[in-house]
């Protein structure tokens, strides 16, 4: 369907085709009307799906259909996310879909000046993009007034809360108008969201595109079982044997990020890490060099990651496999879009065959696996507990669940003592010899 059958005016559809675009996607065609027509929304919809416009043209077409003239500027769209990369991005297209209109917006986010914000925000705005704690700080500062929005956006509500913004966002509710209208997205409907979904939206139109959490048939997946104290040599061999030109690469923790980057460089793979532990200036620069192809290789974390926008990103690797199985689909989610196809590997060891099993279980499929040659797994090395910088798997084995508390104290590095732990089934629950790993179930090249 065209966007120009969708009830969205000229100047909004103008500002869609000098993108480049025509026709809407699923979630489009189904979310834009319903908005326009004032009912509150709660989608399930990927990175990738095109939700982001999904929700801004029906936005900006809501605000011009309620437009008054007093109160210029006054802040009546609200939309909150859980990452700054993810708000630039949300900013970017409010941006360039509004270009035609008369409304101003801002986008606010941690880790950069704060005055130059408070600035910004003096010349007004209609439409404001923010992260949670930032929103706040300039709430308490009263810089921001929030008692005349009309349209609140949470987009990828799933990862906010991952992210410990339910305090936050409860607060920023308080400060808004009861009588508004509220859009809510999220890659998952948890007990969770519908739970927080329950609380914010009234008589909602719930949207489903696909299924959820399905990945798409266009991305190919692949297992490399390989030990993990050979994982950093085996990435190196993979990215320039098949000389791969633009890699995104997923670790679970900040530290781990910068280890594999600064080893991938050393072998010659221009490399950088992206974490929260990067200022905004840093991670800005990192990942325009990357989408420009002048670094080959992005190691992010899954906090980091959430938001990124690459078009035709031709592989992913998961160099570790993520405790939640959610987070398999959202990282390969950034391959195989706009009907390219994409290739998504991970680099399995023996610590994470609960967690491969988890994932496949999720997926209601099993991944392909293939042995490279010169990588063999040694069938003589127990599994370890796993460390986790944000999620720590929790005493009973294998759920891998949110929330669960972190270890007092760092695990231990790698034996093979017949009294471990591990040995005994309280970590793992695997035992170190399974046949999942074993050698004649892998394909050879």
């Amino acid at each position: 369907m065209f966007f120009k059958n969708l009830g969205l005016q000229q100047e909004i559809v103008q500002a869609i085709t000098e993108k480049g675009y025509t026709e809407a996607t699923p979630i489009q065609i189904k979310v834009i009307p319903l908005i326009i027509e004032g009912h509150d929304i709660l989608a399930s919809a990927e990175t990738g799906t095109g939700k982001t416009a999904g929700f801004t043209l029906p936005l900006l077409q809501v605000l011009m259909n309620t437009r008054k003239n007093e109160h210029r500027h006054a802040l009546r769209a609200l939309v909150l996310t859980p990452t700054r990369e993810l708000a630039a991005q949300v900013g970017e297209n409010v941006k360039a879909y509004g270009r035609h209109l008369p409304f101003k917006t801002q986008v606010i986010f941690g880790g950069v000046n704060i005055n130059a914000q408070i600035r910004n925000l003096q010349n007004g705005a209609d439409i404001l993009i923010a992260t949670p704690g930032r929103l706040l700080d300039l709430v308490s500062q009263e810089v921001i007034d929030l008692s005349r929005v009309e349209i609140l956006v949470l987009d990828e509500a799933d990862r906010m809360l991952d992210m410990g913004f339910i305090h936050d966002i409860k607060k920023i509710l308080k400060l808004m108008p009861a009588k508004r209208q509220n859009l809510l997205f999220s890659a998952t409907f948890s007990e969770e969201i519908k739970n927080l979904a329950a609380g914010i939206l009234k008589n909602p139109q719930k949207v489903d595109v696909a299924k959820p959490n399905t990945p798409t048939d266009l991305v190919t997946h692949i297992i490399y079982p390989v030990d993990n104290i050979r994982k950093k040599e085996l990435l190196s061999s993979l990215i320039t044997t098949n000389k791969w030109e633009q890699v995104l690469v997923f670790t679970r923790t900040k530290h781990g990020a910068n280890r594999l980057a600064k080893q991938l460089t050393t072998d010659g793979i221009i490399s950088e890490a992206i974490h929260g532990n990067k200022s905004q200036s840093a991670r800005t620069k990192t990942l325009a060099n990357f989408k420009s192809g002048a670094l080959k290789v992005l190691v992010a974390t899954d906090i980091a990651a959430r938001g990124l926008d690459i078009e035709q990103l031709p592989h992913v690797v998961n160099f570790e496999l993520p405790n939640v199985p959610e987070d398999y689909v959202h990282r390969i989610g950034r391959t195989g879009r706009n009907g390219n196809e994409g290739w998504a590997c991970s680099l399995v060891c023996v610590d994470e065959l609960k967690l491969l099993a988890d994932i496949e279980k999720f997926l209601q499929r099993k991944i392909a696996k293939k042995l490279e040659p010169g990588f063999e797994v040694d069938p003589n090395i127990s599994a370890q507990p796993i460390q986790n910088g944000r999620n720590m798997r929790s005493a009973k084995p294998g759920l891998g669940q949110r929330g669960s508390k972190p270890q007092s104290k760092p695990f231990p590095h790698r034996h093979n003592t017949s009294h471990s732990k591990v040995s005994k089934g309280r970590y793992a629950g695997t035992n170190p010899k399974s046949d999942i790993f074993s050698q004649e179930k892998f394909h050879r090249p």
